[in-house]
């Protein structure tokens, strides 16, 4: 194979544009092998293989910083940057990471996992660079669902002022832009991209500079070239806010992408390079269905379906649901930020589709528009992962907490999501949600409890947020009749004298089986199902808390701000000084694996819980507080 000749970028410049074809073909194989096997981002990875090759050709990383959005294409990447052994333990525990990670290689300019925070970070790294005198090439690889964020445009506007050398590759995919295309605009951009023409610009831009009428003529030549590349092309955009625009070109020629590139290479100044690929490139089912191969668990090569398991999501569950009681309430608007199927909101997309809303990567956006909605007498539910609502707090908060609007935050992802690692696990929400003044938040330990959750939040007068997990769900059978919770009232599931376990959650299963595993030795632990972070069932939990004694919190959250905390607020409160156990996610960013794996690590496996139980009921407590990670 051409690839086990590549064990740096270096060595991609001996070969021919032949045999980099040929190269680009192995590689591809290589990351449909794995991801069937492993899961990962495949449409993404498969798009860009030639751009990944080219970039490196002309390139000379790890000195030029090469910076990819969000990650979901950086598999070539890593084929070719000395992870080639590696590249079957891929999402795996102690394995490489499904994104670009410094700490990994040096190829990884920058950490990456939520998109459109390229141009950003490559234009600081820029401006570090004319700091410090260097002059090495800064590169940005930005997809064209990215660009639907603020983030990307703030970085242009912030970037095109400047004015420093900076290359970004808009990767359009046809998702989003669709430009124009043709024979005429292929040619027309690999002119406008040639050495010899940027040249004669500059030298132009030089001779008429200062001379009478020279600013004028200057002005009328730029005028010209952007009237031809406006008709032909859509760049005009980016030419407005101060960058050098090169496209379209075509993202699967390699020839043509390396032309473009060396010619790119030689500016000195702001440049857009606008490629066209097709997502999921050389796998029939991928381009065909890009959305659904997307991210992906594993699946059949040969058929492209998904090796099914067991029973239903909490997903699922929620999107069944919503399609439910939007069927008997016309104010129910489901808004997603380009997570349609993701978020389980595909079904009321069909089934409502002028009540649905994609908004784009453009989470700020999707909230305040929310509380637009909100405030007309909406019902509005904001479905979005737990780690990717992090980037709207301002809007939760200014926009709609304080005006107390109707708004449902309906949280996928919460707690450990498994492969995709720290920048996606929902690792802090219950922390920085319930510190909102009028935020009303919702754990569902099981299926049947989400769906009534969200009938709650949509009946409920003010915000209100439910998190669930990236898993199975028991008991997720939707009900026939969907009757509201009580707001603020816990269930007590277990009688116990020794001490009461207080769950807010999907880790009531694993609870379950801890106190199981106790009981065994003789200890009898009380346990409640939370079911609200907050408001919190204080009755319920000072009761038993009087009781027993002993307090055991239990949670998928950072323990900082988390649930635990919560309850230690009251017990603190209400000077109930019992000894408590706080059990959740470390003060740490939590590596990638297998949700189990994880569990196991962290001591939330069943046996690891029943074990840090009961070694703590060893030690003998006075009565004071402890905070145990």
């Amino acid at each position: 194979m051409l690839l086990d000749m590549v064990k740096d970028p270096r060595d991609l410049k001996g070969f021919t544009i032949k045999e980099l074809d040929e190269l680009a073909r192995e590689i591809r194989q290589i990351i449909l092998e794995v991801v069937s096997q492993r899961g990962g981002h495949l449409a993404p990875s498969l798009g860009v293989v030639e751009l990944t090759l080219a970039l490196h050709y002309v390139f000379d990383a790890p000195r030029d910083k090469i910076v990819w959005d969000v990650g979901h294409q950086a598999y070539a990447h890593k084929l070719i940057t000395g992870r080639r052994k590696r590249f079957h333990t891929l999402r795996q525990y102690g394995g490489l990471s499904g994104f670009p990670r410094p700490d990994e290689s040096p190829y990884d300019a920058f950490a990456v996992g939520h998109s459109s925070t390229s141009i950003s970070a490559a234009l600081g790294m820029a401006v570090a660079r004319d700091l410090s005198g260097g002059d090495h090439k800064v590169v940005a690889i930005i997809g064209d669902g990215s660009m639907t964020a603020g983030m990307a445009f703030e970085g242009l506007n912030h970037a095109g002022h400047l004015d420093r050398d900076l290359v970004v590759i808009l990767n359009d995919n046809e998702m989003c832009i669709s430009p124009t295309k043709g024979a005429l605009s292929h040619y027309l951009s690999r002119r406008l991209a040639d050495p010899g023409y940027l040249r004669f610009r500059d030298e132009v831009k030089r001779l008429v500079l200062g001379k009478p009428g020279g600013d004028v003529l200057l002005g009328a030549i730029k005028k010209l070239e952007e009237s031809v590349k406006g008709f032909f092309t859509p760049g005009i955009l980016f030419e407005e806010l101060g960058f050098k625009y090169v496209g379209p070109v075509r993202g699967h020629h390699l020839g043509e992408l390396i032309d473009t590139l060396e010619g790119v290479k030689r500016t000195r100044e702001p440049i857009l390079v606008h490629v066209l690929t097709r997502k999921g490139k050389g796998y029939g089912p991928a381009e065909k269905e890009p959305h659904r191969f997307h991210g992906v668990g594993p699946f059949s090569v040969r058929t492209g379906e998904p090796v099914k398991t067991p029973g239903k999501s909490y997903t699922q569950v929620f999107g069944e649901t919503l399609v439910k009681l939007g069927q008997g309430d016309e104010r129910i608007v489901a808004i997603t930020a380009a997570m349609p199927d993701g978020t389980g909101l595909t079904p009321f997309a069909q089934r409502f589709p002028e009540r649905f809303f994609d908004v784009g990567i453009a989470e700020q956006h999707a909230v305040t528009f929310a509380a637009g909605l909100a405030s007309q007498g909406m019902r509005p539910v904001v479905a979005v992962y737990s780690t990717f609502l992090q980037r709207a707090y301002d809007q939760i908060i200014h926009d709609v907490a304080l005006q107390n609007l109707p708004v449902t935050f309906a949280l996928d992802r919460g707690g450990l999501v498994g492969a995709d690692g720290p920048t996606h696990h929902g690792a802090f929400d219950l922390s920085y949600l319930r510190c909102v003044p009028n935020m009303v938040v919702m754990a569902p330990a099981h299926g049947e409890e989400l769906a009534r959750m969200l009938a709650t939040a949509l009946e409920w007068d003010g915000p209100a947020a439910l998190r669930y997990p990236r898993s199975r769900a028991p008991r997720a059978e939707v009900p026939e009749e969907l009757v509201p919770l009580e707001v603020g009232r816990g269930e007590l599931l277990k009688e116990g004298d020794d001490l009461v376990m207080v769950v807010a959650g999907h880790l009531l299963g694993e609870a379950e089986k801890a106190v199981e595993i106790l009981e065994e030795k003789g200890i009898a632990a009380a346990l409640i199902n939370a079911r609200f972070v907050k408001p919190l069932d204080e009755e319920l939990i000072l009761e038993w808390a009087s009781r027993t004694g002993r307090v055991v919190t239990l949670e998928e959250n950072s323990l900082l701000g988390g649930f635990g905390s919560a309850v230690l607020e009251l017990l603190a409160a209400r000077e109930v000084l019992v000894p408590v156990l706080n059990l959740g996610l470390p003060d740490s960013f939590v590596t990638h694996g297998s949700q189990e794996e994880l569990r196991r690590e962290l001591g939330l496996a069943p046996s690891s819980l029943a074990h840090r139980v009961e070694e703590w009921l060893s030690r003998g407590q006075e009565r004071v507080v402890y905070l145990v990670g």
